[in-house]
């Protein structure tokens, strides 16, 4: 089994087709099919199913294209890492929450450009599951999230610092006139998810009780951030979200802090793979990070 090999059977499944594989490496069409006989021969699996219209993975390839690409990365940063002596550099692919991504991150890539200029950096704004299921398989190199302090399987993780998160409604929402404001009154209130797959969302529904669908009203699902506050600000519900997310909007009276405080805590923590502690430019963004983010709590504190 040779990297080379490895590298066709991902582009194939990449592209989609041997023909295409071929084009994107730069190479023939049967140079492809050869180099993929001889792995499945060197395996003694079928990795396609050649179908009418095209080709399909079989399980075994599916079993072996995170294998495949774990092995295809640590080959490329090997190689890079010889070369470069241990200076911080090449691509890091980065998952991140939408809310971390716009309010917490652009300080943190300013300071990464200017500082080690041969690291480039890729930010893919994703729910958090998604990013830390990348991270363990591969896809990306490690993830900004906002989440509860617990094991990671398969990721070393550290906390950056604690995410206040904020109830908020519009100006003319009911809410806005308690003084206090009860579960029950939540579960008959419209409540707009912002980040779906966020972590915070799914704690605070389970802790007034939302998570049961027959006694509740319905949730709002945007996936934005943006047109969460628009909505918000509508009077069409309430939303929690991080505070650094909503600061403006309370400071100028676009949106009101409701009397409501969540029972549970969350941080905004960073996590990579355990076999990728040793990566310079992890190293280097990890301590950027802890100095980026804490210099920018110091400020709004």
């Amino acid at each position: 089994m040779e990297t080379r090999q490895l590298l066709a059977f991902t582009t194939v499944v990449q592209t989609g087709s041997f023909t295409k594989a071929a084009a994107t490496l730069n190479c023939s069409q049967p140079t492809i099919t050869t180099r993929i006989k001889a792995l499945e021969e060197g395996l003694g699996v079928t990795l396609f199913r050649r179908l009418p219209r095209g080709i399909q993975m079989t399980s075994a390839g599916v079993e072996l294209l995170p294998f495949a690409r774990n092995i295809i990365n640590l080959t490329e940063k090997a190689r890079k890492a010889i070369t470069m002596n241990g200076e911080p550099h090449g691509k890091v692919v980065i998952g991140s929450a939408q809310s971390l991504t716009d309010y917490r991150l652009l300080p943190l890539i300013e300071y990464m450009c200017w500082r080690y200029p041969s690291v480039q950096l890729s930010i893919h704004s994703r729910n958090t599951l998604t990013n830390l299921d990348a991270v363990r398989d591969g896809q990306l190199d490690c993830a900004f999230f906002i989440g509860a302090i617990e094991p990671r399987e398969g990721l070393e993780t550290t906390v950056l610092c604690p995410e206040p998160l904020v109830l908020v409604s519009g100006p003319s929402h009911v809410l806005t006139q308690r003084s206090e404001i009860t579960d029950d009154e939540l579960s008959r209130t419209t409540v707009i998810r912002a980040e779906n797959g966020a972590s915070y969302h799914d704690l605070f529904e389970q802790s007034v009780g939302l998570d049961d669908a027959d006694s509740r009203s319905p949730a709002l699902e945007l996936d934005s951030i943006g047109a969460a506050k628009r909505a918000v600000a509508a009077g069409l519900g309430v939303a929690l979200l991080p505070e650094v997310s909503v600061a403006a909007e309370l400071a100028d009276g676009r949106l009101v802090r409701l009397p409501w405080s969540p029972s549970f805590r969350v941080y905004t923590q960073f996590g990579w793979r355990q076999d990728n502690s040793t990566n310079p430019a992890i190293t280097a963004l990890v301590s950027a990070a802890a100095q980026v983010v804490s210099d920018q709590v110091a400020s709004l504190t």
